[in-house]
């Protein structure tokens, strides 16, 4: 585990579908907005959180799951030179507990997230 003053952060190389495995850990009310593919696995934005799976280790078959959920958010930030030189664009998120970071590669709509992200802590 990270210390609090760590910025925990994670690579959304292309959006993507939800995997099966996610509808078994939703909450009632909670509804898929957005799916990416991160390095290793997947990052899911619901309309309350979002919960990025970290494959371990060598093989991946261990997987560490984290959940931010979108009311612990106190400020984010998004960046992007949005141009011919645009190669990736990146979130920062301020909640209670730290910073995140999510990187966003090329060919990810970041108005997208953003729109996502304002509209479930705003």
């Amino acid at each position: 585990m990270s210390s609090v003053n760590e910025i925990m952060s994670w690579t959304f190389v292309q959006e993507t579908k939800a995997p099966q495995e996610v509808y078994e850990i939703l909450v009632n009310g909670e509804e898929i907005e957005a799916a990416y593919k991160t390095v290793r696995d997947v990052a899911v934005i619901t309309n309350k959180r979002i919960i990025i799976a970290d494959k371990q280790g060598i093989t991946g078959k261990k997987v560490e799951v984290y959940t931010i959920p979108f009311k612990s958010i106190v400020m984010y930030s998004s960046e992007n030179a949005h141009g011919i030189l645009d190669f990736n664009a990146e979130i920062e998120l301020w909640t209670r507990v730290g910073k995140f970071k999510l990187n966003l590669k090329k060919g990810i709509d970041i108005r997208k997230l953003d729109k996502i992200i304002g509209e479930n802590i705003l």
